[in-house]
């Protein structure tokens, strides 16, 4: 332990690149571009206070996302680098002997070294960490993971968004990824719902009418069916007892039934851009036995300059990236979000919301 914290004490004084810190086997070779893999979390945002105030007209998903991002990354930076400080005067006090004086050669009881190029914060190591090849941001205590009572006695529903800069070939593997942190935040054996968001899919029109006739050539079809699969692949392993859909209109849904061998339970739709839910819609729901649902959650929920802001430099950034004019400070590279996962777990005898919060994957190009 305390060859770590005299190697972490050396890099940030020698100004050393903080990622060759965190992952110093990612280096570039040959001329090749690396990526490196970002895992964002936002925490329980029903216990999270700010993290969650809403003005009345004003709810977005996407501000509640971001919001709550930018909430936890600053708790996680106060609360490590306050453990951090104290572990590191406390190590000082036991070795006072030995060439400290007091524990106070280090500014007593705050012994944790500030970047005040980067408005104050604490190195990005003290608070974040690399776990299987990601780096997470901020680092999650798995120890503390779980809900109050038996996972049974919950309805866990999980939405999972592909965002437009995400590969199409990855979309198993992210799918896996998100599912995989969602059962480990809420240590729970499988989830009762997982709904899928396409990009490119909304209701958008005049009327519902014209909406559901927008919507019929929008996405993907053949993207959309063979992301499907992975999907099913879930469903049967048991990871999620029934799967659905978000944003198909009539006709969408009714070609895309045609084609697959597990189907949608559900269809969500956001209609707030139109009146009603579309009669034809209406219609196919109840003939083929898919319950729709209504939701408020934004389409483009992550944009790329949301993220570089929140990880950025700037005021309220995290300081994960570099500044893009001088390049100092942080990680350098193309940053591209992969996916989001809202996820909810609500008692089911009482239908109450215990646990709600996010995940977020990203991808940072370094060339």
């Amino acid at each position: 332990m305390r060859f770590l914290k005299l190697l972490y004490l050396l890099l940030v004084d020698t100004g050393l690149s903080i990622w060759l810190f965190l992952t110093g086997r990612k280096k570039r070779l040959g001329g090749k571009r690396t990526m490196a893999k970002l895992i964002l979390s936002t925490g329980n945002i029903v216990s999270g206070g700010p993290s969650i105030i809403r003005k009345p007209g004003a709810y977005r998903s996407n501000l509640e996302l971001t919001n709550s991002l930018r909430s936890n990354f600053l708790a996680a930076q106060e609360d490590y680098a306050t453990a951090a400080a104290d572990d590191e005067a406390q190590d000082g006090k036991l070795h006072a002997n030995g060439g400290v004086e007091n524990g106070a050669a280090k500014s007593n009881g705050n012994a944790l070294h500030v970047n005040t190029e980067t408005g104050g914060r604490p190195p990005v190591s003290v608070w974040t960490a690399e776990e299987d090849g990601a780096l997470y941001v901020p680092r999650i205590d798995w120890s503390e993971a779980g809900l109050q009572e038996e996972p049974s006695q919950y309805s866990i529903t999980v939405k999972l968004f592909f965002l437009p800069s995400a590969s199409v070939e990855r979309r198993a593997q992210f799918a896996n990824e998100a599912l995989d942190l969602v059962l480990k935040e809420l240590d729970a054996p499988a989830i009762d719902l997982l709904i899928v968001s396409f990009p490119g899919m909304s209701f958008e029109g005049d009327c519902e009418w014209k909406a559901d006739r927008h919507n019929a050539v929008q996405g993907n079809d053949e993207e959309e069916l063979a992301t499907w699969a992975a999907i099913e692949n879930l469903h049967r392993a048991g990871l999620a007892k029934s799967i659905g859909l978000a944003e198909f209109g009539s006709e969408k849904l009714a070609r895309f039934l045609q084609r697959v061998q597990v189907r949608p339970s559900v269809n969500q739709i956001n209609i707030k851009n139109c009146c009603n839910v579309p009669p034809p819609l209406t219609k196919l729901a109840k003939e083929e036995g898919i319950e729709l649902l209504a939701h408020s959650d934004c389409i483009d929920i992550l944009p790329k300059g949301t993220l570089r802001e929140l990880l950025g430099q700037g005021l309220g950034g995290a300081g994960i990236l570099a500044d893009p004019e001088t390049g100092a400070g942080g990680l350098k590279g193309d940053l591209a979000p992969q996916w989001v996962a809202k996820y909810t777990a609500v008692v089911r005898d009482r239908g109450v919301i215990e646990n709600k919060g996010y995940f977020a994957g990203a991808e940072l190009t370094e060339g």
